[in-house]
């Protein structure tokens, strides 16, 4: 039987790029706002989309409902997330940014953007090729997370 080298086994690689990823990209959110990575994602998917379901957030965001709900909760007990009751659904509630979860996610958002630009220009030539391969992996894959998947 032949043994799977798994640091050259894609998603493993995958996995571990994207950890890696997600974990120095806290540095841009974490110290100043104090956010762990699921409250990032929420704070910064209803800063996207305005307003959301949790259960559509964690399609969005790829994270498990409990996730999803710990962050929900430490926002609203922070003020910067809101619930309403879903008038299409009476057992879900809609979320949305207050004004000081709208604020930080303005603080964060140019400093996020410059992050990626880092990661991009360390690769150089290689970050259109990376990104193409994504977006095919992403299809293949039938990723969701476009703005045309956003389900409220």
């Amino acid at each position: 039987m032949a043994k799977l080298q798994l640091e050259a086994f894609l998603p493993y690689r995958l996995n571990r790029i994207a950890a890696a990823v997600s974990q120095d990209f806290r540095s841009v959110y974490g110290p100043h706002h104090d956010l762990t990575i699921p409250e990032w994602r929420v704070l910064a998917t209803l800063g996207q989309f305005e307003q959301m379901s949790a259960k559509a957030i964690g399609r969005h965001s790829a994270m498990h409902k409990t996730k999803v709900s710990r962050a929900v909760r430490a926002l609203e007990e922070r003020r910067w997330l809101r619930r309403r009751p879903s008038e299409e659904d009476r057992r879900e509630e809609i979320l949305t940014l207050t004004a000081q979860g709208e604020s930080a996610y303005r603080q964060i958002v140019p400093k996020a953007l410059a992050f990626e630009r880092r990661l991009l220009q360390q690769l150089g030539p290689d970050a259109g090729p990376l990104l193409a391969a994504l977006r095919r992996l992403e299809a293949v894959l039938q990723v969701a997370g476009r703005a045309e998947d956003k389900r409220t």
